[in-house]
């Protein structure tokens, strides 16, 4: 392995380790010590690549929100409704959070260093963004209600998948995510489409992508 290849793989190494830290014990609680000791690294070696545990929180944060555009764009590229790639990238987003640590990191330090006003704004300001993007679409293609208004249903449904990821976590640690995005839509869906456009929900409710990378942890998606 050349050595550009072994400090490719010792980054990655790194992140994964600091990953499962931060998401067990969140940015506050996860020492440097605990990091090395999961990562099986030396403290040179964090060093090395990472000047700080901020920083190598803030780029833990930076790659989840790779993961999650690419999953917006990848969802766009689908030949599907925009109402039915928006209940895609719900499930999508839901997905991530169960099967990848950098994601369940990320928004795990987002959320902490929010309360002290110093998380970062950007996943959650481009999720809502591409939400508004898609269901300005839908209002277009007659799936969703002419009154709505885009940006403040944007931001309700991204809030309201925050609040279902949220319990399904604390009440049963992920393991029914899944089942309570299908129930918020099953909720959400007669109450935004048109009537005649009823018949549709069914489908719409199994709407899930098949074009979106699977990534794992310390990897970020190529882009462009």
């Amino acid at each position: 392995m050349s050595q550009q290849a072994r400090a490719v793989a010792t980054r990655a190494q790194i992140v994964r380790g600091a990953a499962e830290t931060f998401e067990k014990q969140g940015y506050v609680g996860a020492s440097v010590g605990t990091i090395i000791e999961n990562a099986g690294l030396t403290k040179g070696a964090l060093y090395f690549h990472f000047r700080s545990k901020d920083e190598l929180a803030r780029h833990i944060v930076a790659e989840q929100h790779a993961i999650s555009i690419a999953a917006v764009e990848a969802i766009g590229r689908e030949e599907a409704l925009a109402i039915e790639q928006i209940v895609m990238l719900c499930h999508e987003m839901a997905r991530q959070i169960v099967h990848d640590p950098i994601v369940r990191a990320g928004i795990r330090i987002t959320l902490e260093l929010s309360a002290d006003e110093q998380g970062p704004t950007d996943p959650y300001l481009d999720w809502i963004n591409a939400c508004e993007q898609l269901a300005r679409r839908a209002i277009e293609q007659g799936d969703l209600r002419s009154d709505i208004d885009p940006p403040r249903f944007a931001r309700f449904v991204i809030g309201a998948f925050t609040g279902v990821h949220t319990v399904s976590q604390v009440l049963a640690h992920r393991t029914d995510l899944e089942q309570r995005v299908d129930d918020m839509w099953m909720f959400l869906l007669p109450g935004i489409m048109p009537e005649d456009r009823h018949p549709d929900i069914e489908r719409i409710r199994k709407a899930r992508s098949v074009g979106v990378p699977v990534v794992g942890a310390g990897q970020v998606p190529a882009r462009g």
